[in-house]
């Protein structure tokens, strides 16, 4: 689905500004890191709130996330 490949690459790209590992992110969204992994990877959906979570970690929205807009804010 083409809208996990857009949420894992701009969850890529903000972790990457904020010069966080991939295992930061998971430990911060107390997952595995495989399955952190396969979320930026476009492999799995994640649970609304993690979505909001993210979203308000990053200080964007979630249709940015989501690839539904290209305003962070």
């Amino acid at each position: 689905m083409e809208i996990l490949k857009i949420l894992g690459q701009r969850l890529r790209e903000l972790r990457m500004e904020r010069g966080m590992k991939q295992r930061e992110m998971a430990e911060l969204l107390e997952m595995t890191l495989r399955n952190y992994q396969r979320i930026e990877g476009g492999e799995i959906n994640i649970p609304t709130l993690t979505l909001c979570a993210l979203a308000d970690y990053f200080a964007v929205t979630t249709d940015y996330l989501l690839g539904r807009s290209e305003r962070r804010q």
